[in-house]
């Protein structure tokens, strides 16, 4: 599912306009970048959490010219499913795997 199919699934089903949910869904996804650029996690209850990981410094290699390369430490964000949303993708029936689904569409 793309933003556009989202907005206009959430336009649906709510009778809010398109304009007016992509406008909402814009806020929250600068909101969700600006909170987690400054350090700070998203918790949002029965859906899960964005939050930042460490990634320690290790040693990398370039496979072009055979040199060790030195990854400082930084962070990367993360999402955290809640145990309830887990749940119920876990029991749910419908889903399909991506590779069944590109196998299908080559036939």
């Amino acid at each position: 599912m793309r933003k556009s199919e989202l907005v206009n699934q959430i336009s649906e089903k709510t009778g809010i306009p398109k304009v007016d949910v992509l406008v909402t869904l814009e806020t929250m996804i600068k909101s969700v970048k600006s909170a987690l650029s400054t350090g700070e996690n998203i918790y949002i209850r029965g859906f899960g959490s964005f939050i930042i990981k460490k990634r320690a410094a290790k040693i990398g290699r370039n496979i072009k010219k055979n040199v060790a390369v030195e990854i400082p430490e930084h962070f990367i964000p993360a999402f955290k499913p809640a145990k309830e949303f887990m749940l119920e993708i876990k029991s749910s029936k419908n889903i399909k795997e991506s590779n069944e689904k590109e196998d299908d569409n080559e036939d």
